[in-house]
């Protein structure tokens, strides 16, 4: 490994210690070197704190003029919620930025380097590309196709059953997959269920980390009817994180008065036959800058989901065991797709294994 993907890893290393922090900004991370040695680091905290480049400049233990940074974003040229990353790397002298990838965002892209560039800055692009490109694919997503990244996470047996026939669904996977889950939800902006989970399991869809405290996502509910019961436990006060109740114009009045009482934001994205228009929903979570959702749905909301083409990307956690039963829920419902050749495939799958689980991951 040369010293250019070495230091870049480490920026790259340091970005994620802002995942669910940053929403819907990037996850960023900058190293400064001078003489090779490692002057200063930085990453961007939070939403509205200062950017990665910032605050390795603030975190510098010596002068930084003559040095290079290494970034894993192309550095902002614009005054949005911080002033312009490259404007400050021009006033502290750097010599050189190394740069993983260019921003996504149409608006901006290029013009950082363009703006280094003509400072007399020397400017490499390209390190570590792939990797940067991951970390940041739901940015990536958000700014690109102006819509949320949808991950349909689901736990499986190995005979693709989410629950026994009597409907027993404690636990499918392991303790460890579902810490990942957690993990996974701390990450994100929403969490996304169905009005059927909330009646039949009553959930909080909250975050619960084993070595720190997590962050809670927005909780969204997909209810056509607004029939969710007012003593749901989603809807208590024990989260201060948002409950969006997403309906149609088939909620009583009544009903949709009380849950604002109770604080809950009501989305009414009408669709066919009464239900949820899902790709509307998507453009008004998109609207209140909400970059991704972690949908933990039934097999009814993800068939809806796939079948509306809102999903991105697809987590299926596969335990070994065995349920059988024709009649026990299956991770993806509905109609269903009658040729085999027409079956959604998955691109650019990964396995990982967590306990004695296996979790299939790829694309769509």
């Amino acid at each position: 490994m040369n010293k250019h993907d070495y230091y870049m890893r480490r920026a790259i290393e340091l970005a994620q210690k802002g995942w669910g922090r940053t929403n819907p900004n990037p996850l960023v991370g900058a190293v400064i070197v001078k003489d090779d040695r490692v002057i200063a680091e930085g990453f961007h905290e939070a939403i509205g704190c200062a950017h990665a480049e910032v605050a390795a400049f603030s975190n510098a233990i010596e002068d930084v003029s003559g040095g290079t940074l290494y970034v894993n974003l192309e550095p902002c040229s614009h005054y949005g919620r911080t002033p312009p990353c490259a404007k400050a790397i021009i006033e502290s002298n750097i010599a050189k930025v190394v740069i993983a990838m260019i921003d996504p965002n149409p608006k901006v892209s290029g013009k950082g380097i363009e703006m280094l560039r003509d400072a007399g800055v020397g400017v490499e692009v390209g390190v570590a590309e792939e990797e940067a490109k991951k970390l940041n694919e739901i940015f990536i997503n958000y700014v690109v196709k102006k819509k949320p990244f949808v991950i349909l996470k689901t736990a499986m047996t190995l005979d693709g059953k989410i629950a026994s026939t009597n409907g027993d669904s404690k636990w499918v996977t392991s303790e460890a997959s579902r810490n990942h889950v957690h993990l996974l939800r701390d990450r994100v902006a929403a969490i996304m269920v169905g009005i059927n989970t909330v009646i039949k399991d009553d959930p909080m869809l909250t975050t619960r980390l084993v070595d720190r405290v997590g962050t809670d996502p927005t909780r969204i509910i997909v209810d056509s009817k607004g029939s969710i019961p007012l003593d749901s436990r989603v809807l208590s006060k024990d989260s201060k994180a948002e409950v969006i109740l997403a309906t149609t114009n088939n909620i009583a009045k009544d009903k949709e008065k009380q849950l604002i009482e109770k604080g809950v934001k009501i989305i009414k994205a009408e669709g066919k036959d009464g239900r949820v228009d899902l790709k509307r929903l998507s453009q008004k979570l998109y609207a209140l800058e909400i970059d991704s959702v972690l949908l933990e749905g039934g097999g009814t909301l993800n068939a809806a989901a796939l079948d509306a083409g809102i999903v991105d990307k697809a987590m299926f956690f596969i335990a070994p065991k065995i349920l059988g039963g024709k009649d026990a829920v299956t991770p993806v419902e509905g109609k269903g797709i009658q040729l085999m050749s027409e079956a959604s495939t998955l691109k650019d799958v990964s396995l990982s294994k967590f306990g004695e689980d296996i979790l299939v991951e790829g694309y769509l």
